[in-house]
């Protein structure tokens, strides 16, 4: 389940350290079996990441040539050395890419939104 991504509008994530949002961009470079074998260590990088609050949602790139993260950090810095760590970048089966924005708006039900698309309700 995805945390409730509404919060990441609230008073209270405005007054945190992570208050500055980011789209991390990763771009393949290496084969998806080369990927695939390198998937464990970088679930293992997302999860570490979701737990101190960085990470927001993630996912495959359509077509699968690589993959996004949203995340909330407290500098650019910070998010491109997050980014560094991830074991696709790492090894060199990565280019990363981090993008800062503002986020000015959000639709009412995000969440509901986010769970019908992981149930294949919303289409292409």
């Amino acid at each position: 389940m995805i945390p409730e991504l509404a919060s990441i509008f609230t008073p209270a994530r405005r007054r945190s350290k992570l208050t500055r949002m980011f789209v991390i961009e990763l771009i393949y470079k290496a084969t998806l079996a080369e990927i695939d074998a390198n998937m464990a260590a970088h679930v293992r990088f997302l999860k570490k990441y979701y737990a101190s609050g960085h990470f927001l949602v993630s996912g495959r790139k359509i077509p699968r040539d690589g993959g996004i993260i949203v995340a909330v950090g407290g500098s650019r810095e910070e998010i491109e050395a997050i980014a560094a760590e991830d074991p696709f970048t790492k090894r060199g089966l990565a280019d990363v890419r981090v993008i800062e924005f503002r986020a000015s708006q959000r639709a009412d039900d995000i969440q509901r939104r986010v769970d019908s698309e992981r149930r294949g309700e919303i289409k292409n």
